[in-house]
């Protein structure tokens, strides 16, 4: 429930503070005098876009704030907790607040914490319902009278499982118009395999391409490599001529016959035994290498024919050799999908059926929740219409089927409400009723026969009584304040039997200081009350009879 609303510098209001409890409270005020902003205000907390006409000339910044009971608002008091954005010290509250800068930048906050505008619009729909004194015209479109059927039957349930449905049908039949669409794949099946064969000929994969290229290198060079060899053999350990071995034997005999005279040369006869060591497994090494080094032709040119056949695949393919390996998997990947793609088509069809089976039963289900509300809805609205002065009128909800081989996720009917103004007549279309003050009340009939289906506590309500009058405005203010038996509702409101009806008063008034219009807000008295009754029933002149008119409506009421 509102608790409190806080304005300042906001278009005409330089500053209000407004306090709200339950039960139906009414505003109004002169023609002009801005009763539509405290509306607008609680729009704005509510996420509507912001611009910077709602500031105040000349002030720099406008700020909205309001309070919230949330003893009869569970949802929101869990929605606050699951964002983390509720109360620690008062869970059972929330405030709302925004700033609106002159240049059109706005920030927001939710129990002191910064919001953005997506969690506002989010939060709001747990709290208010705001209806516009133009609503009727959104009741004309047949998307809207959906929604409202839908919203008055509470068939979220049935309309989930209709748009899932068909979601997975319509999913299915894509996949089905893209394999379809490939038609006759045998020629690139042909061509596919002819590559994966040349592919799956060679042995791809980096570890076996590194080691042929080195191969190649190898037997590429195997005559350098083996004089190479030749040469550090002989240099290191030949019988003929010097070498690095037998010059080494030579000068460890020398200082062996020394070091009884110098035992430092102990140390040095150990550090050349040790290099002896080194020689020794290298020329151990080097035999190893030259062993395994051949000369072969044949060999080598088998390397070379088959490393051309990679770099042939390497350039038919345009690519490095190293991706062959992911050509060749992808091919053969492909070839699969092709070869399978008949297959699918055919076990597509079986499931795109079940899928239209599942879709047509939960439509089914949707379409006889939404007959059960359409009979409830039309029984509620032509007795509503019948209390709002259109006796005789009927208001009915007619059906028109879908196509059923579309998978359409918001069920296998449109709707169109369809209105009778007198007895006798024939219903028409609502979109098609000429008379503006007859669409005004079979709207709000509509709307009055809709309310309280949901759990928001707060109703606003901007001049939705437009249009009416006289006895017809003396039954809607008992609607409005019957409703706020259940719900807090909040209306303007430029008829005095509405006004009378409602638990509390506030007073939107104009006035001018220094050539500047702004407006004040005011709860009135008891006494204050009467009087303005008598000015919304007489005019600018408050005659003993508006007086006398105005404490009637009073009594009534009580």
């Amino acid at each position: 429930m509102l608790t409190q609303l806080s304005l300042k510098q906001f278009a005409v209001v330089t500053g209000a503070e407004l306090e709200f409890g339950p039960g139906l409270t009414v505003i109004s005020g002169e023609t002009g005098a801005g009763k539509s902003l405290l509306v607008d205000a609680l729009g704005l907390l509510s996420g509507l876009r912001a611009d910077s006409g709602v500031v105040r000339h000349g002030a720099e910044r406008a700020e909205l704030s309001a309070g919230f009971d949330l003893a009869d608002a569970p949802a929101a008091r869990d929605w606050l907790r699951e964002n983390e954005l509720d109360d620690e010290d008062d869970a059972g509250a929330c405030r709302i607040r925004r700033v609106i800068r002159a240049d059109g930048g706005s920030k927001a906050w939710i129990n002191g914490r910064p919001a953005t505008i997506a969690q506002l619009v989010e939060l709001s729909g747990h709290l208010v319902e705001i209806h516009g004194q133009h609503e009727h015209q959104a009741l004309l479109s047949r998307t809207s009278q959906l929604a409202l059927l839908d919203a008055f039957g509470r068939t979220d349930a049935e309309l989930a499982a209709v748009a899932t449905a068909a979601a997975a049908w319509s999913e299915l039949l894509r996949e089905r118009e893209r394999l379809s669409a490939q038609g006759d794949v045998s020629d690139r099946i042909d061509w596919l395999q002819h590559q994966l064969d040349e592919l799956e000929r060679e042995d791809l994969e980096p570890d076996s391409l590194e080691k042929l290229q080195a191969d190649h290198r190898r037997f590429g060079h195997a005559t350098a490599l083996i004089a190479a060899c030749d040469t550090a053999f002989a240099r290191l350990g030949g019988e003929d001529g010097p070498s690095i071995s037998r010059v080494l034997g030579q000068v460890r005999g020398e200082l062996a016959r020394a070091t009884e005279h110098e035992p430092r040369l102990a140390e040095v006869d150990g550090m050349l035994d040790l290099a002896t060591i080194q020689i020794d497994e290298a020329i151990a090494a080097l035999d190893r290498v030259r062993s395994d080094l051949d000369i072969d032709p044949d060999t080598f040119e088998r390397l070379e024919r088959r490393l051309g056949r990679v770099h042939e695949l390497a350039r038919k393919h345009r690519g490095p050799a190293e991706q062959l390996a992911a050509r060749r998997d992808g091919v053969r990947e492909e070839v699969d999908a092709l070869r399978g793609a008949g297959e699918r088509l055919v076990k597509l069809d079986d499931e795109i059926a079940r899928a239209r089976d599942t879709w047509r039963a939960a439509a089914a289900r949707l379409t006889d929740a939404r007959t059960k509300a359409a009979r409830e809805l039309s029984s509620a609205t032509t007795a509503l219409m019948a209390e709002l002065g259109m006796g005789g009128g009927t208001f009915e909800v007619a059906f028109e089927s879908s196509p059923a081989d579309r998978p359409d996720p918001h069920g296998a009917e449109r709707i169109e409400f369809m209105v009778s103004a007198n007895p006798g007549q024939p219903t028409r279309a609502l979109r098609k009723v000429a008379s503006g003050g007859e669409l005004a009340r079979i709207s709000l009939a509509i709307e009055v026969a809709s309310l309280g289906m949901d759990a928001v506590p707060t109703m606003i309500f901007d001049e939705v009584d437009t249009g009416i009058g006289g006895a017809v405005a003396h039954i809607v203010g008992q609607k409005l304040r019957a409703l706020g038996d259940h719900r807090q509702v909040l209306c303007v409101t430029h008829l005095p039997q509405v006004a009378a009806q409602g638990h509390s008063h506030y007073r939107v008034m104009k006035s001018k200081s220094d050539g500047v219009t702004q407006s004040e807000v005011r709860s009135l008295s008891a006494k204050e009350r009467e009087e303005e009754l008598a000015r919304m029933l007489g005019g600018v002149e408050l005659t003993k009879e508006a007086r006398a008119a105005a404490k009637r409506l009073l009594q009534d009421v009580d």
